[in-house]
């Protein structure tokens, strides 16, 4: 888990970005040093819940075992997995997250809604690293 970009549980979760006060910019990943707006000149970062559910704006899927910090055994053959890009209205930006296990990119299509889940990116013995992903309404997964 990266500390502070997402929060809460079940129905509750929700990624963390932040909105500028002065351009009313909102980032994600979180920004808390400066405003990214080249044309702002800068406000306080107010830390803000992201919208739960957005719409599909592109996907696509992996074919390749991404290279390393990306945490995944070698021993083990390589699944490729779904990656959508859903467009928050409200907030007015892209997140680009994996789509939930199950799903691929014959499921999806352009416009569909998304919701932000929890999901487990990695897990061994020790640890369990979580991460969010995409689940389109209306397609099990």
């Amino acid at each position: 888990m990266v500390a502070g970009w997402f929060t809460g549980e079940g129905e509750g979760f929700r990624l963390v970005g932040t909105r500028c006060s002065a351009c009313r910019s909102v980032f994600f990943p979180r920004e808390d040093a400066f405003c990214r707006n080249p044309d702002c000149q800068g406000g306080d970062l107010i830390e803000l819940s992201l919208s739960k559910r957005g719409r599909i704006w592109s996907y696509t899927d992996t074919r390749y075992r991404p290279p390393s910090p990306y945490v995944t055994n070698p021993e083990l053959p390589w699944r490729p997995y779904a990656l959508i890009a859903v467009e928050l209205e409200a907030e007015r930006i892209v997140v680009l997250g994996q789509a939930v296990p199950g799903v691929a990119v014959a499921d999806l299509a352009v416009g569909m809604e998304a919701e932000v889940v929890p999901g487990v990116l990695h897990e061994d013995a020790e640890t369990t690293w979580t991460t969010w992903h995409w689940r389109p309404t209306g397609v099990t997964g």
